[in-house]
């Protein structure tokens, strides 16, 4: 039986939140399209099931308790919007893309996280086929302590690049998600 669209839309966030590969094949279409993952590692901009697992691997891998409480749901025949909140803690390197290429690497601060996004999602097939989103990235960063950029945050990422942790702890994650992303 399909699911209503409010419940694609909450599964597709407790893939997200467990990076679990039978609802992400349940929930998230084989033609599936992230227009956010550009600023993810490349597996992320893997189409269908594969590259919601690589995501859900990349933000888990600097998130511990990673958490998508919905706050509120509109739905139509072809399309739901989700607000929610995304939490977690920091204990891992979060680790930013520009196309294909690293662009920041944020050492892990052991800070929480807790900000609000809105997620448009497109249904085709009773499956999720394609996300976007606005998020606060400015307020997520703020609570990571590197917005607006201050003299410490400053250091420890300098010295995370300069000692060559930035270049392991981005290999590390590009890996994980692309393995993530592995037919299982």
């Amino acid at each position: 039986m399909a699911m209503l669209a409010g419940d694609l839309a909450r599964a597709l966030f407790k893939v997200l939140e467990t990076g679990d590969p039978a609802l992400a094949a349940e929930v998230v279409h084989a033609e599936f399209h992230n227009r956010e993952a550009a600023v993810s590692p490349p597996a992320c901009r893997i189409t269908g099931p594969a590259g919601v697992l690589a995501s859900s691997t990349w933000m888990r891998s600097a998130f511990s308790d990673l958490a998508f409480p919905v706050t509120d749901i509109v739905t139509s025949d072809s399309q739901v919007w989700v607000r929610l909140r995304m939490q977690g803690r920091h204990t891992g390197a979060f680790v930013l893309y520009k196309g294909q290429e690293v662009d920041q690497v944020v050492p892990p601060t052991g800070r929480q996280i807790d900000f609000e996004q809105i997620h448009v999602l497109e249904l085709r097939d009773a499956k999720v086929v394609r996300h976007e989103a606005v998020r606060d990235d400015i307020t997520m960063l703020g609570q990571l302590g590197v917005f607006p950029p201050g003299p410490a945050a400053g250091m420890r990422m300098l010295a995370w690049r300069v000692t060559g942790r930035s270049a392991r702890a981005a290999s590390e994650v590009a890996t994980r998600a692309a393995q993530a992303a592995l037919p299982s």
